[in-house]
């Protein structure tokens, strides 16, 4: 099993240069994860109550086809795993962003909700092949551990842009459109933006290419058959997905947790968007906290966190001040979270075979993510409401953070 990158036996890869026209490629995936999001996720909610009025669909069956979309990107992360390991990131997040154009297309074509389904569907292959699991793996596999965490931490500083962005985008040009042409104008947007810049800039060497040699092949299959078998590696698994849903499901649920409370809506409002401040805080801070501790206490702490916040949330009525900063610090911790599950498999088990055994680790993760509003309101429903509901929340994410003591794979033998 290869030696977690963090250890002494690694060091002198902290110095390796990352290859010729990755701060290039750096700057076209910041570009493009932006615009991938923006259309393909964050378009969505502002169109919602245009598209159901327009179509007679209901907003659980309109929901239902985005989340379809979700889940079939959380499945095909694994297969897209594997073709980045071998033909790098260039030919699949170019052919994603064609397949996210003709997505994008259909949904604005669909003329009845099967029709809707299946292009959702699409979308999420698209979601697979240009979203975040891919740009991770491109700049793990492009940058040697010292300008890593650096390079990711910019990625998806840049990425959180993707709401602030297309929300108001969409938003406008719904006043002047229908939701259908909304669509294909962000179809246009798609194409123009991130097919040339994947296809043009995704250019550095890929490690990958010499995977396809089969006896390397050979060893690579071995390698991750070996990690995705072993203990510390489902371990962690669960550790994520544990907190992705935990996290996500109680800030996505804070409108409905407050306004019960007696606050206002615009309050509300103020404290979800409140959590993406917290985010950008979180992924500024990371770089910091990554130096300052090892992989198992940072994969320990940052749910741990996360825990101590969501039950806060549930458990006080107030101030508002205090849900406030509560809310802010949930965000952190979350936006800690993304960056602690990029760099996570890399951290443990070095990038050979990276793609495969990440994707198969984002999968869940993923999946968790996509259920976490309905499961987080499901959850509060069975359990009597949504302060009871977020106990059960910040219990789920404790439990993980003490899981993840366990994480970390045996030392190599020297």
């Amino acid at each position: 099993m290869t030696e977690p990158e963090h250890e002494p036996g690694r060091a002198a890869t902290d110095h390796v240069p990352a290859p010729a026209g990755a701060t290039r490629a750096l700057a076209a995936l910041c570009i493009t994860e932006v615009t991938s999001w923006g259309v393909l996720y964050y378009a969505f909610p502002v169109l919602l109550v245009a598209l159901t009025r327009s179509t007679g669909w209901s907003t659980a069956q309109a929901i239902g086809a985005f989340s379809t979309g979700a889940l079939v990107a959380a499945a095909a992360s694994v297969p897209v795993g594997r073709l980045i390991d071998t033909r790098g990131p260039r030919v699949v997040m170019t052919s994603g962003s064609v397949l996210g154009v003709l997505a994008v297309v259909a949904i604005a074509a669909a003329p009845g909700l099967g029709w809707f389904y299946l292009a959702w569907a699409l979308a999420g292959l698209a979601q697979a092949a240009t979203l975040y699991p891919p740009a991770f793996a491109a700049l793990t596999g492009w940058y040697p551990p010292a300008g890593r965490i650096r390079a990711l931490t910019t990625l998806t500083l840049a990425a959180g842009l993707a709401s602030t962005v297309f929300a108001p985008l969409t938003a406008a040009l719904l006043g002047a459109l229908s939701w259908r042409q909304t669509y294909l104008v962000l179809a246009g947007v798609l194409a123009l933006v991130t097919i040339p810049l994947h296809g043009c800039c995704l250019t550095p060497r890929w490690p990958g290419r010499r995977r396809r040699d089969p006896a390397v092949r050979a060893e690579d299959l071995a390698h991750s058959a070996s990690v995705l078998r072993s203990r510390p590696f489902l371990v962690l698994v669960a550790v994520m997905t544990l907190t992705g849903f935990g996290s996500y499901a109680a800030t996505i649920n804070l409108v409905p947790l407050l306004t019960g409370r007696g606050y206002s809506t615009g309050f509300a409002a103020w404290a979800l968007g409140l959590v993406g401040v917290g985010q950008v805080l979180g992924r500024t801070g990371y770089g910091a906290l990554a130096r300052r501790s090892s992989t198992r206490v940072r994969t320990a702490v940052i749910p741990a966190a996360a825990a101590v916040c969501v039950a806060a949330l549930g458990l006080l009525p107030g101030p508002a001040a205090a849900l406030i900063a509560l809310a802010v610090l949930a965000g952190a911790a979350r936006g800690a979270h993304t960056l602690l599950q990029a760099s996570a498999v890399a951290d443990r088990w070095g990038t050979r075979a990276f793609g495969r055994v990440n994707g198969v680790f984002s999968a869940p993760i993923t999946a968790a993510i996509a259920l976490a509003p309905a499961g987080g309101t499901l959850v509060a429903d069975r359990v009597g409401g949504y302060p009871t509901g977020f106990a059960v929340l910040a219990a789920l994410t404790a439990l993980a953070s003490l899981a993840a003591l366990a994480t970390d794979p045996p030392r190599a033998p020297t």
